[in-house]
């Protein structure tokens, strides 16, 4: 945005122009996201409360039904380090992923889709001071914060059902807010290129497969070498990884490789979805 500037003793022509504003990233960024979050916070408890505690029933579910039912049928598997584990903390940590996943997934994706195309939202956004990064940011960090809000809570039944037994595993907090972001980064960009709800359906499609072959319940070893390579590359693979080495407070220079992955897939993301933004609503 710019601003308008006055000068006294100058002929009518120069007495008011425009002066560029001196913020950074110019047109792109007021500084105000926390007006996108307060407004978003205020839309969510007043009527998708209940949406949003199903989404972390679920994982819960899956980790009683699987690391109990099936778990004691298998008993112990290899964890991170080699060291040997019971079947249910070795799923543990990857559902908290999966969580942390799904959270931001359905913010950034159905949530986005009905805002962009039916709510009209964006658009009255873009017409006040704010920028589109501003409302990337903003929306991005309303699906952090329910990643957060799912991971806390997941950790706490991993205690209490005695899965924590270290004190690194506390990390996988704030490790599943960065799988968060990474997804929600992606998820909103990717969102604006819908146009039907048929093609939101592909988000399913897509999300699905992952859960079940991202080493969530298997090792990866027990795939086909070609099929690992493509595992590998999955966002949701090195979540699973990252917070299974977390859980048992393992750490080797994958762990690094893990969290760089989210780092550039979160950078990637924001322009992505800033860049969409910009081109749909500012042309």
């Amino acid at each position: 945005m710019s601003r308008i500037a006055g000068s006294g003793q100058t002929s009518s022509g120069d007495q008011f122009r425009l002066l560029p504003s001196g913020r950074p990233f110019g047109s792109l960024y007021s500084g105000n996201v926390r007006a996108v979050v307060a407004r978003g916070l205020k839309a969510t408890w007043g009527s998708n409360w209940a949406i949003m505690a199903s989404g972390f029933v679920e994982p819960v579910l899956f980790l009683i039904a699987m690391g109990i039912g099936l778990g004691s049928l298998i008993g112990t598997v290899e964890g991170p380090g080699g060291q040997e584990i019971g079947y249910i903390a070795y799923i543990a940590p990857a559902l908290l992923a999966v969580s942390a996943m799904n959270g931001a997934v359905y913010d950034s994706t159905w949530n986005v889709f009905f805002k962009l195309n039916f709510a009209k939202l964006y658009q009255g956004m873009l017409y006040t001071s704010l920028g589109p990064l501003d409302v990337a940011l903003g929306e991005i960090t309303l699906a952090l914060l329910r990643g957060a809000l799912y991971a806390t809570g997941f950790t706490a039944i991993m205690g209490v059902m005695g899965l924590i037994t270290t004190p690194w595993a506390l990390l996988m907090i704030p490790a599943s807010v960065v799988i968060a972001f990474g997804f929600a980064s992606f998820g909103m960009g990717i969102t604006s290129f819908m146009k039907t709800f048929q093609q939101m359906d592909w988000i399913n499609f897509i999300m699905l497969p992952m859960f079940l072959f991202s080493a969530t319940f298997y090792p990866l070893s027990v795939y086909p070498q070609a099929i690992q390579w493509v595992i590998q590359a999955l966002p949701l693979w090195h979540g699973v990884e990252l917070l299974r080495q977390l859980s048992v407070g393992t750490f080797t220079a994958a762990t690094g490789i893990h969290v760089l992955y989210y780092l550039v897939m979160i950078v990637l993301g924001l322009i992505l979805t800033t860049a969409r933004l910009r081109k749909l609503f500012l042309k």
